[in-house]
């Protein structure tokens, strides 16, 4: 019989409550008990406080002792921040993937960028969400940075509600076209271009921002 250990609820729990918030399941404000999420998930209560204490330092969730847990509001400073940094992280992923890039990785892209187009006429933000990773991860992946990568995974959290926002409206049907720009730059070398390409890309979600 295969021992199941803890840390492997927590990291259950984790998934669980960071898709549910990012998801809109749990909205920006709403209050969260642990007792009440250990019973939906059905584990204990003490994998659950570890999943939170977690999204607390991802920016997720906030707490005031003996007053309040809660889902974090989608504050214009925090977000900003983060998405300045994520920003400039995916242009020096590029930057640094272009010399490293192949012929299958910009087929990669590609096909990403189609499936990204398809989930957009089809309303469909979760798949949506999930090409447009795909997309922007050919890059970090050739990059090999194992810094740059920890970077965007652990601020990433914070701009996802906005990327969610995005891809659900009509503006983000430009990603694709800029998505398009990008392969071409990288399809002929220009390292710089694509960088400046790919921060021009996340720089849409500033103005959604300020929108919100």
């Amino acid at each position: 019989m295969q021992y199941i250990s803890r840390a492997l609820y927590r990291d259950q729990a984790l998934t669980a409550i960071r898709d549910a918030i990012l998801g809109g399941d749990l909205a920006p404000g709403e209050p969260i008990k642990d007792v009440e999420l250990a019973e939906r998930l059905g584990l204990s209560r003490t994998p659950v406080r570890e999943a939170l204490a977690r999204l607390a330092d991802e920016g997720l969730v906030e707490s005031k002792p003996h007053s309040y847990t809660r889902v974090t509001p989608l504050r214009t400073g925090p977000v900003r921040d983060a998405l300045a940094v994520v920003q400039a992280m995916h242009g020096l992923a590029a930057r640094l993937a272009v010399p490293r890039m192949g012929d299958a990785d910009l087929v990669a892209m590609r096909t990403a960028n189609a499936r990204f187009a398809a989930a957009l006429d089809a309303a469909d933000v979760p798949a949506a969400l999930a090409a447009d990773d795909e997309f922007h991860d050919v890059a970090v992946r050739c990059a090999d940075n194992f810094a740059v990568a920890a970077t965007i995974d652990r601020y990433t959290p914070l701009v996802r509600r906005l990327e969610r926002l995005r891809f659900a409206g009509a503006p983000g049907r430009h990603s694709v076209a800029m998505h398009d720009e990008i392969v071409t730059a990288c399809a002929e070398g220009d390292a710089d271009l694509a960088a400046r390409l790919v921060e021009r890309n996340w720089a849409t979600l500033f103005d959604l921002l300020e929108e919100n």
